[in-house]
């Protein structure tokens, strides 16, 4: 493995994150400035960018979308989210009409801002309700 000095990995991962909030947590941000685990974020973000998402195509999800109609869905996109547009939500909705489409007004890409949580953990707790009732 090549060394990559601390700076190399906070600088671009620091100000990159900022961003892709609608409301910026200056907490969060900061733990950027913490080597391991501006380290571990960028390698994980490295990762999927390399294997493209893990994905065999770009428009994958759109062109197998009859494998996946039969399982309830929600999607679930921030209203400015800059790094996936709202069209790709629009796009997978449109051909998957029978999945939940969540749009968080005050959001951007990340999951831990207040409202996208909500939607995420109610959208999981449906899921579960769902599950409970089909195994009575």
């Amino acid at each position: 493995m090549i060394p990559v000095s601390s700076r190399a990995r906070r600088g671009p991962g620091r100000s990159g994150k900022a961003p892709r909030a609608f409301e910026v947590n200056p907490a969060y941000v900061a733990k950027f400035d913490e080597s391991a685990y501006a380290a571990a974020f960028a390698r994980i973000e490295c990762h999927y960018f390399i294997n493209r998402g893990f994905l065999r195509s770009d428009d994958q999800l759109l062109a197998g979308v009859d494998r996946m109609r039969h399982i309830p869905g929600v999607i679930v996109q921030g209203r400015y989210d800059v790094v996936c547009p709202m069209r790709s939500a629009w796009d997978l909705h449109r051909a998957w009409p029978e999945a939940d489409l969540r749009i968080v007004a005050k959001a951007g890409h990340s999951a831990f801002e207040a409202d996208t949580t909500r939607e995420l953990v109610s959208a999981t707790d449906r899921f579960a309700a769902l599950s409970r009732a089909r195994s009575r």
